[in-house]
């Protein structure tokens, strides 16, 4: 097992072998396997490769990071600039709704919100706007839709059809392709055809409903 002393100069020396990182303006602090960072850099992706190259160290059992972004003159921008590059950037580089995540900046830090359906496009919005400059930092608070399923959709239909007297509910087929929602069978007037489809919209995450039921007079 590494001393402490042994495990700060093995951070020292990756910091200083990351090409991306100034060495010298971060100190480094072990205590029982427990590193701090501390210090300033001039970007938010070099603060964030600083951790990346200390958590690649063998030994190292937990990291406090107290390293400031002190953006140079050159690189300083007002909030709302950044707001417009960092909505501008997200649209041009992912592949969801535009709608679905939502940007707010003070200080120079972004907060991502909003839902979208896989944590890769998740991850990938916030990994997006590292390099933007003059972000100093970078709060992820994306949330997953949760998953579709027949077995929601169809409680979803049955619970109001409950209410309703002389329903056709066990007629009806659901079936989920992605966040598509296709409903198949017959019931015996168009509308109860369309409370069900109605019913269908209102599940969380349905993108799409293709109506296929068919009235059975």
């Amino acid at each position: 097992m590494k001393t402490d002393a042994q495990l700060k100069q093995d951070i020292i020396a990756e910091l200083t072998w990351e090409p991306s990182v100034k060495a010298s303006a971060i100190g480094v602090e072990v205590n029982h396997g427990i590193v701090t960072l501390a210090g300033h850099v001039e970007s938010y992706r070099e603060k964030l490769d600083a951790e990346h190259a200390t958590q690649r160290v063998q030994g190292v059992q937990a990291l406090i990071v107290e390293i400031d972004v002190k953006l140079p003159g050159s690189r300083q921008r007002d909030d709302a600039d950044i707001a417009r590059a960092a909505t501008d950037l997200l649209q041009w580089t992912t592949y969801w709704n535009k709608d679905s995540v939502k940007v707010m900046v003070e200080d120079g830090w972004i907060t991502l919100t909003g839902e979208v359906e896989w944590d890769y496009q998740r991850r990938s919005a916030a990994w997006t706007l590292k390099n933007l400059i003059g972000v100093k930092g970078v709060s992820d608070q994306i949330k997953l839709q949760p998953a579709i399923t027949s077995t929601t959709i169809r409680s979803d239909i049955d619970k109001p059809l409950k209410r309703r007297k002389n329903s056709y509910a066990e007629n009806i087929s659901v079936s989920v392709l992605g966040d598509q929602v296709v409903l198949g069978g017959s019931v015996r007037s168009w509308s109860e055809r369309e409370f069900i489809a109605h019913s269908v919209w209102g599940s969380s995450g349905v993108r799409d409903v293709i109506n296929n039921i068919s009235i059975a007079y």
